[in-house]
This record gives structure tokens, C-alpha cells and sequence, in this order.
């Protein structure tokens, strides 16, 4: 992937676009039902299975197919789903190794994982560009956004960089996604006064929807104050990144220490979320200290 995607002046393009992407067109309104209608679907049949589950593999799914259905605009083939998901899944578990592309090595397989995935997105926006032409009034997907967007010469992005985004929204939302759902999860279980109180919340909810109304909205997304401070101590005590990894770009002078232009900074969140002068019992999970 070229450097200056993702890093400068181009990550700050990227920033702006997929941004924007998600704020223009109420994107995120227009697929509450599409999200609800997957996810709800997903849990009954997990909970049909008559053996046990791997549940942070079941969020990963769904989480995958939820980016997938938002990014287009519609829920494409469960086959194709899977095998993007698998190409995916190869790429993902090799991205932090030594590149060696020779057989046998986890970087040549991620390189054949890449090419393969490629094609496989190729094939859907293709899929997309088809429905789009037989009904242009079909719901929009973020890649129709996208693609009406300008770079900074005011040409619009090619194919190439719109695959590039579909990667990266993927890296970013499929794993910490699935990862924090399942966290949410366990902590919810061990306890049940957190639990009740999230639980007593959706419920109020429900009660105030309309007799017309048949599913969620992101108005009611809104309401969930505290399932989100459910969320917000639920990143704290899990962080779903182990480190950022930055570069200094000039020389900088920060709390006491010199760091020259060129050196490597890795900056440790967890280290930072469990200090208790920042937060009191940081061991504790505890929503209510997010109320400030």
C-alpha cells in the first residue's frame, strides 16, 4: 500500500473523505435497519447452534458484514462474504510480520491473500457500478459517496484508492469491532447490576417508540447514554490497540525529555487507562465514572 495514503497530507485527505462519507447523505441513518436486520439475524442463529461458539469469532463476522453492507449500500452473496472474509483474515494475520516473500514464509501468503482480495473487491464494486446503472435510485452505500468525491486537484479517486479505503475501513472496523462487542459482553455478565441498568435503559426506549414504528433508529442509537459509557469502559479496560507507532517529524521537547527528528515513538494507551491518577481504581469496571 503506498506510504502516502496513510501518511501527510494523504492521510489527512483520507481523514477528510471517509469522514465526510459518513456524515453527507445520513449515511448511517439510512442503514440502522440494515445493521439491525444483521446482527439480529446473526445472534438467532447462534443461538440456535447446538454446540458451543467461538462469540469473538461470530462478532468478527458480523462485524464484517455490517462495514460490507454499509460501504455498498446493500447486503451482497453470503459466499461472497465469506471468501473476502477468509482473504481477509489471511492478509490481517500476517500484517505485522517480517516481509520475506518466499513460500512457506506468513508474508508471502499475505501477499497472495492481498492480490486475491483485490479481485474479490473488484468483483463487487463491479456488482455495485451494474445495480447502480439498472436502478439509480437504489439505497446509497458509502462507496457512492466516495466515489463523487474530489482529491485535492479536484480529480475524482480511481478505483485503485477506493479499494485501498474498503481495506483499510476493514482493518480498522472488523477485528476492534468484534473484539470490543465480545468484551462488552464478558464484563455485562460479570455484572449484572451494569447489565440491569443498560437493560432498564433499552427498555425505556422501546416504551417511548411510536405503535408505527417497527425498528430501531439512529435517534434511539442516541438515547443509549449509558450502553455508551458501557462502551467507553469497555475500551478503557481493553484496548483494542497495543500500541501507536508514530514517527517524529521534527526535533520535539516533551515533559522533560528530547526526542531528535527521525526516532521512532511508541505510544502505550494502556498504559495511560490504567494509571490511577487519571482513573480512580482503574482495575474496577465502572461506566458511571464517564457520567463527567
Amino acid at each position: 500500500m503506498p506510504s502516502d495514503y496513510i501518511s501527510g497530507s494523504g492521510h489527512k485527505q483520507f481523514y477528510r473523505l471517509t469522514t465526510s462519507s459518513l456524515t453527507r447523505n445520513k449515511p448511517l441513518s439510512l442503514h440502522v435497519g440494515s445493521v439491525e436486520e444483521i446482527v439480529t439475524n446473526a445472534l438467532e442463529e447462534c443461538s440456535k447452534m447446538k454446540e458451543p461458539i467461538l462469540f469473538f469469532h461470530e462478532m468478527n463476522k458480523i462485524a464484517f458484514k455490517v462495514i460490507m453492507t454499509m460501504f455498498l449500500g446493500y447486503a451482497t452473496d453470503d459466499t461472497v462474504i465469506a471468501s473476502m472474509e477468509k482473504s481477509y483474515t489471511d492478509l490481517f494475520s500476517g500484517l505485522f510480520c517480517t516481509p520475506i516473500n518466499i513460500p512457506g514464509f506468513a508474508y508471502h501468503k499475505v501477499v497472495k491473500a492481498r492480490k486475491k482480495q483485490v479481485k474479490e473487491i473488484q468483483g463487487v464494486l463491479g456488482e455495485k457500478r451494474e445495480r447502480k446503472r439498472n436502478d439509480p435510485n437504489s439505497k446509497i452505500g458509502l462507496i457512492d459517496v466516495i466515489r463523487e468525491a474530489e482529491d485535492s486537484k479536484g480529480e475524482k479517486l480511481d478505483e485503485e484508492y477506493i479499494i485501498i479505503i474498503l481495506v483499510m475501513f476493514l482493518i480498522a472496523g472488523r477485528e476492534t469491532s468484534g473484539r470490543t462487542a465480545t468484551w462488552a459482553t464478558i464484563y455485562l455478565h460479570h455484572h449484572p447490576h451494569v447489565l440491569q441498568k443498560a437493560k432498564e435503559e433499552q427498555e425505556k426506549i422501546m416504551k417511548r417508540r411510536p405503535s408505527s414504528q417497527k425498528g430501531l433508529t439512529l435517534s434511539e442509537i442516541k438515547q443509549m447514554k449509558y450502553l455508551s459509557k458501557v462502551i467507553d469502559e469497555t475500551l478503557r479496560r481493553r484496548t483494542n490497540v497495543f500500541a501507536l507507532f508514530r514517527e517524529a517529524k521534527n526535533d520535539t521537547h516533551l515533559n522533560g525529555y528530547f526526542i531528535p527528528k527521525g526516532w521512532k515513538v511508541l505510544v502505550w494507551q494502556s498504559a495511560v487507562h490504567m494509571d490511577p491518577e487519571i482513573y480512580p481504581n482503574p482495575k474496577e469496571f465502572l461506566p458511571s465514572r464517564w457520567d463527567a
